[in-house]
């Protein structure tokens, strides 16, 4: 294919269940021109994230759906190819919002330079980025965690939760993990976890309660199904649980299996004085200076630790994505776009 064009990925079908391949589709049109105000990137870095799942979806959400035929969305580290924004330069690198592409034109204000001798830049994307941020405005907002506490986070190796539990213990808290396979629990452990526990254990629920024998005060969910099945007893007294995300579940159609646990979820949430809050990491925006300058202190000093996943080439992005959402990936991932 030509360098001379842009290579997009748009979304082809609404998926029913997982996404398949051809869900998507992989299409070359011209390069655009930048409008008074705007930049031409050439993209670098493509985030992938599970949210990703629910814009394929035309069902109500807390945001609009990717239409047919538009460009996936998602954050991308670009490099400032043209400009006519007074505030950038070529060579400029950028954070943007500009989705499945090797090229995208965007507003200069909606842009964030990047220090490219701070920190690698594909952390923009995050641990430095979005899924950081999430994991900190969460955590410290809804699960205030207190020293001692015992803190649970599902999807314990991936860029959201392995912040959370080490978040957690730079606060005093106990971090407990979890994660899926034998792999991912030894690199949860190694950055400094108290424990880690394997979902896919046919124990899993009492290898969990033996972890936790004081109960759990704070659970960050990221996943829902049967791991919110076998946290749930465990639940102290005023825990509190941020719902990040629910990924065992976004592949589902129709009403969901088994008995209706709504009951029992209210009678405990009154009986405990439980606090479950689901949230969206923009409402917290005000805190983002604290985050940057938190986050960035404690990788400094070595105290928040992050692995990366990087897939290269834009035409691998559909495939990595269908992984991401099977647990597939192991850190952030990231589609390195191009290496120029």
């Amino acid at each position: 294919m030509s360098d001379a064009l842009n290579r997009r990925i748009v979304l082809a079908a609404r998926p029913n269940g997982k996404p398949t391949p051809d869900d998507f589709r992989l299409e070359e049109v011209p390069i655009p021109s930048p409008a008074e105000g705007q930049v031409l990137l050439g993209i670098r870095y493509l985030s992938l994230d599970p949210y990703m799942r629910g814009r394929m979806s035309a069902a109500r959400s807390y945001a609009k759906p990717v239409e047919l035929g538009a460009v996936m969305e998602g954050g991308t580290v670009g490099r400032v190819l043209a400009t006519r924004h007074p505030d950038f330069a070529v060579g400029d690198i950028v954070l943007s919002h500009s989705g499945w592409q090797t090229h995208a034109v965007a507003d200069g204000a909606a842009l964030r330079k990047l220090d490219p001798d701070a920190a690698p830049v594909s952390t923009a994307l995050g641990v430095l980025g979005m899924p950081g941020f999430t994991a900190y405005a969460g955590l410290l907002t809804i699960g205030k965690p207190k020293s001692g506490e015992t803190v649970v986070v599902a999807a314990a190796s991936g860029p959201v939760g392995s912040a959370v539990g080490q978040i957690a213990r730079i606060h005093g808290a106990r971090a407990v993990g979890i994660a899926g396979g034998a792999d991912k629990c030894a690199f949860v452990r190694d950055l400094g976890f108290d424990d880690a526990i394997d979902h896919r254990a046919p124990d899993f629920a009492a290898r969990l309660a033996t972890a936790c024998p004081n109960g759990i005060d704070v659970y960050f969910e990221n996943v829902g199904g049967a791991v919110w099945d076998a946290v749930f007893p465990l639940l102290n007294e005023f825990a509190r649980i941020p719902v990040c995300g629910l990924i065992a579940q976004y592949n589902a159609t129709g009403d969901f299996p088994g008995p209706d646990r709504l009951p029992v979820v209210m009678r405990d949430v009154l009986s405990k004085s439980l606090t479950l809050r689901g949230f969206i990491q923009r409402e917290f925006a005000d805190q983002r200076p604290a985050f940057y300058r938190d986050m960035a202190g404690w990788i400094a000093s070595g105290r928040l630790r992050y692995r990366e996943d990087i897939v290269r080439g834009l035409e691998n992005a559909p495939e990595a994505f269908i992984g991401l959402l099977e647990g597939r990936n192991f850190g952030k991932l990231v589609i390195e776009v191009s290496d120029n």
